[in-house]
């Protein structure tokens, strides 16, 4: 059952939280933090609202707090959720720094740097996965949708192009095609 945050400290706190879970890649983890367990979002509404923060100018995870916290508790939730998004993690990042300018020549260290990478990247295709099914109510349907996520991955990952240049030759397909779906209905 969905439910709704219930102040904005809540709202804080939970970006808080995720913000500080995310290294590498938030995706996984707003994912299950916001839908799985906060129940703020079906799979569905995560997949919208995390497509409309992926467009807009910014990093994702920011653009999708300050949906959030405008949809809950207006101006002000949106800036405490970009507060719950910055502070933490910011300090974090100084603290980090600092150490890695000390002890960034260790081997251990290095290798340990390339090793989340290859978690983060894992985490987000074993997200991707999980939430490929809310794709079955999208207007295009499963099969088209996935089919236009492989053509995606295959432009940008393989074949290098820009993917400012996907996003506006393939999403503005598919947006057209969606829109023509829907008004056929």
């Amino acid at each position: 059952m969905k439910q709704h945050p219930q102040s904005k400290t809540e709202i804080f706190w939970a970006f808080t939280w995720l913000a500080l879970q995310g290294f590498g890649g938030v995706l996984p983890v707003a994912q299950r933090e916001l839908v799985e367990k906060k129940r703020w979002y079906s799979k569905e509404e995560f997949l919208e609202e995390w497509a409309v923060a992926q467009v807009l100018p910014g990093p994702n995870v920011i653009n999708l707090a300050i949906i959030f916290g405008a949809r809950y508790f207006g101006l002000s939730g949106a800036l405490v959720a970009i507060a719950g998004m910055l502070v933490f993690p910011m300090l974090a990042l100084i603290v980090i720094a600092i150490l890695y300018l000390n002890l960034g020549e260790y081997p251990v260290i290095n290798g340990a740097i390339r090793g989340m990478g290859a978690v983060a990247a894992g985490l987000i295709a074993g997200t991707s996965l999980k939430l490929a099914s809310a794709l079955k109510k999208h207007p295009l349907g499963y099969w088209p949708s996935i089919t236009l996520a492989a053509i995606c991955f295959v432009l940008v990952a393989l074949i290098k192009i820009p993917l400012v240049y996907v996003l506006l030759t393939l999403g503005l397909f598919s947006i057209y095609m969606t829109y023509r779906k829907v008004k056929s209905c």
